[in-house]
């Protein structure tokens, strides 16, 4: 049985806690990704995704509106540019190496060895040409483009005109698809990358 968002809100404002994991069940991919594509690394995403959600669950009571997905993206957001802030003024005590696949999130299928090594690739290279956008361009791509958020929603979380963030959507994408190429000249799908992420 599938329930909307706004019954599984209301529930857990009442008291359910089935209806709480499930709100958490449906949206912690989402969170999760939006914190690493942030923050670049497994942990630190990990740890912003939880933080979110005890966010909400304590903030519950206060959520007003139809799009609870946007409010929780815009406190995961939030999380992650204080996370970053505290990075660039406190370094890390040590370095820490990833193992050799990143330690990417469990995924629910497994595709084959191939599939999996060109999905890892292509991701790795969207994700590399994402970090030589500057910082406004990548975080349209962020949220219109891999979360899924209106342009609408977009320009209220960054106090933004909508004609801003439109315009501003628009070159991001070509930005996007022009750093593919330059990290990969051969890459087929570039203006693709850039177009349907």
């Amino acid at each position: 049985m599938d329930i909307d968002e706004a019954t599984l809100v209301e529930r857990c404002r009442g008291g359910d806690e089935l209806a709480w994991e499930w709100l958490v069940r449906r949206c912690q991919g989402r969170v999760y990704g939006l914190a690493y594509h942030y923050l670049g690394s497994v942990e630190d995403a990990r740890d912003v995704a939880q933080e979110a959600f005890v966010r909400v669950y304590r903030q519950l009571g206060t959520f007003e509106g139809d799009r609870f997905m946007a409010w929780l993206l815009r406190i995961t957001r939030n999380l992650c540019i204080d996370q970053l802030r505290r990075r660039r003024t406190r370094p890390p005590a040590e370095d820490v190496q990833a193992d050799a696949d990143g330690d990417a999130a469990p995924r629910d299928t497994a595709p084959s060895p191939e599939q999996a090594w060109l999905d890892d690739a292509r991701t790795r290279l969207v994700h590399q040409a994402l970090q030589r956008l500057d910082e406004v361009n990548r975080e349209v791509i962020l949220l219109k483009d891999i979360q899924g958020l209106t342009l609408g929603e977009i320009a209220g979380m960054l106090g933004l005109p909508l004609g801003t963030v439109k315009s501003r959507a628009h070159r991001a994408r070509l930005e996007l698809a022009r750093q593919v190429l330059a990290i990969d000249p051969s890459y087929g799908g570039a203006s693709r990358a850039g177009g349907e992420r």
